[in-house]
């Protein structure tokens, strides 16, 4: 990396303001529907909250707000004309990026906007971040390249130091070409041709954007191992320019109190006891916070602030003879959601902040310890907020390439695709980008690479090679369809359901979808026709007596070894109406006492079948 030297020229208020050289007005497209907090986002500073919790600098500058829009042809060279005006970091597809039009696999997207350095990050690196955007990125500064990325959910940055003017504005240019369906990448359920299960594409930019300054040498990245059974957290530290001699010093800290603190090596690895430990678990999210420096010759030159829950999870046999889901070290029967995460103003973005956290701490207040966040990826404030309200997550690779066979409803197939080698790889290109970018997160619990078919190969290799990505969480095996003797999980699915899974000695058993139940609510409808669930109920109270029924019969299952269930699905989303909110956010379907009771004798009578005499 080379630093970069600030000469400013002009006005310092106007650091980070688009300056145009003529006003495009903003179009507001149609609104099919409207959120609580649609009408909260602010044009000029969308989504303002530091976008990366488990590294937190002090120094930081938004890119987010109004950039200069075009679409061109595919192959068509970098445009002079910007004609529209879109909100970063509102997918194109989405009304609240000004937009709100679809893109098809033979276009490009292209951003332009520019920004002013602060005088006082002279003589440091700058980074330039990118939450996520989908799917090929590449990036311009003052009409140069600096760099390509390839994927759609993971978090990715550059050095733009050596790209920058030294004397006033900087210009940022980012193409984005997005195939969605037409192509092999991971994309999860965006569909150009969608319905049924399948929803509009997300394309571009859908993250927050963000400058960093950092010193020449730096902290780049961590990674956060907590040990119960040693009451320690392990630490990494990943150091640009270390020199001989350096060292990181790690200090933890609860309700404002240092519990302990260590120095390592630069290049090594520390560990730190937690004196009196506290566990992380649904029922206590307690969090510690951590503060790591870098150290050189006694002084700090560097310091991130994190935050790390000390939580364990495993499948142990059970004295029952069952192989459970044990949390810490205890049994825990995990009942949750199915989350879709879309929203009908920005798609896979959320409005704001606020609006991110409202259906976690729905989900927890209607009486569930789980969310499977299924074949997306969120942005990383999403899982500080499980982290911090306390919901464990399951969480989906997004599917990609095409799908497996999956004949009848028990799935016990064995079938497999095959990929070519440029599929396979991005496919655990972007698998690997997931561990790393998410690992640091205790509310995360178990990942699963296969849902039904979508996608499945080498599953036993696969299986094999995310073990040594992260050897601390669950691998759950395939989910509802293609079984194979894999991973920690044995995952069925059955709508509406429930049904017991098929008995495996060797693995805790999930009962991975089930329900589906829909009740379309006029108002809150994305669309006028054609809406569905798996069974379509007609009236509220309809809903939560099928919906009573199901749950009643989820005791018999536990009593035969049950570990675990996902009920689909948190919302409605588009045509499919089976959520447990309204799409809109506007009405919770299941706001019952009947339902939090029924919820609660599901864990009681799994607390039951451990009393085994």
């Amino acid at each position: 990396m080379r630093f970069f030297k600030v000469f400013l020229v002009g006005c310092l208020p106007c650091f980070f303001s688009i300056c145009f050289a003529q006003k495009i007005q903003l179009v507001t497209p149609e609104l099919k529907l409207v959120t609580p907090w649609t009408a909260q986002v602010n044009p000029d500073d969308p989504l303002p909250e530091y976008p990366r919790p488990t590294m937190e600098r002090q120094e930081w500058k938004s890119l987010n707000g109004r950039w200069h829009f075009v679409k061109t042809v595919k192959d068509e060279s970098m445009p002079k004309v910007f004609d529209r005006e879109i909100i970063v970091p509102f997918p194109v597809e989405s009304a609240l990026s000004g937009i709100g039009q679809s893109v098809s696999p033979y276009e490009m997207m292209w951003y332009k906007r520019t920004f002013f350095i602060p005088e006082d990050w002279s003589g440091r690196y700058i980074l330039l971040h990118f939450g996520a955007s989908d799917w090929e990125t590449t990036v311009y500064i003052n009409g140069k390249e600096i760099g390509k990325h390839r994927g759609g959910f993971d978090p990715f940055s550059f050095d733009i130091s050596a790209f920058l003017d030294e004397r006033g504005v900087q210009e940022i240019v980012v193409s984005v070409w997005d195939p969605t369906d037409s192509y092999h990448q991971p994309r999860g359920k965006q569909k150009i041709e969608r319905g049924k299960i399948w929803y509009t594409p997300v394309s571009g930019i859908w993250q927050s954007v963000w400058l960093e300054p950092v010193n020449l040498s730096s902290l780049a990245s961590i990674k956060l191992t907590p040990d119960i059974d040693r009451s320690s957290l392990g630490i990494q530290a990943n150091i640009y320019n270390a020199l001989p001699g350096d060292s990181v010093r790690a200090v933890a800290v609860l309700d404002g109190m240092t519990v302990n603190n260590t120095l390592f090596a630069a290049d090594g690895t520390g560990l730190l006891p937690i004196k009196n430990q506290k566990l992380w678990s649904p029922e206590h999210p307690t969090l510690y916070q951590l503060k790591l420096e870098l150290i050189r010759k006694g002084k700090s030159i560097d310091a991130v602030n994190s935050y790390f829950g000390m939580r364990k999870i495993s499948v142990q046999e059970h004295k029952n003879g069952h192989k459970l889901l044990y949390l810490n070290n205890k049994p825990q029967f995990q009942y949750g959601l199915l989350d879709q995460g879309w929203w009908p103003d920005g798609l896979y973005t959320a409005p704001t902040d606020e609006a991110l956290k409202s259906d976690i701490i729905r989900t927890k207040n209607l009486g569930y310890n789980l969310i499977r966040k299924h074949v997306k990826v969120e942005p990383e404030r999403w899982y500080m907020h499980c982290d911090q309200v306390g919901i464990v997550v399951w969480q989906d690779m997004p599917n990609s390439d095409k799908n497996a066979p999956w004949k009848g409803p028990s799935g016990i197939d064995g079938q497999e695709i095959e990929r070519e080698f440029i599929s396979e790889a991005q496919y655990k290109l972007e698998f690997e980008a997931l561990v790393e970018s998410l690992y640091n997160h205790p509310s995360i619990v178990k990942w699963i690479p296969f849902n039904e078919g979508w996608g499945q190969f080498k599953t036993h290799e696969i299986y094999e090679w995310v073990a040594t990505l992260d050897s601390t969480r669950l691998i759950g095996g395939p989910s509802g369809g293609n079984y194979f003797p894999v991973g920690d999980t044995r995952d069925y699915h059955r709508y509406p359901g429930p049904e017991m899974p098929p008995k495996d000695q060797d693995r805790a058993l999930i009962l991975g979808e089930f329900g589906g139940l829909g009740l379309p609510l006029e108002g809150h409808l994305w669309q006028s026709e054609k809406n569905w669930g798996y069974e379509t109920l007609q009236k509220p109270s309809e809903l939560i007596k099928k919906y009573i029924n199901l749950t009643t019969a989820l005791p018999p299952l536990i009593r035969q070894g049950l570990a675990g269930a996902i009920y689909t699905q948190t919302t409605d989303v588009e045509g499919e109406v089976n959520g447990v909110m309204t799409y809109d956010r506007k009405v919770i379907k299941l706001k019952s006492k009947k339902v939090k009771k029924a919820h609660e004798a599901l864990f009681e009578v799994f607390t039951e079948t451990l009393d085994v005499k």
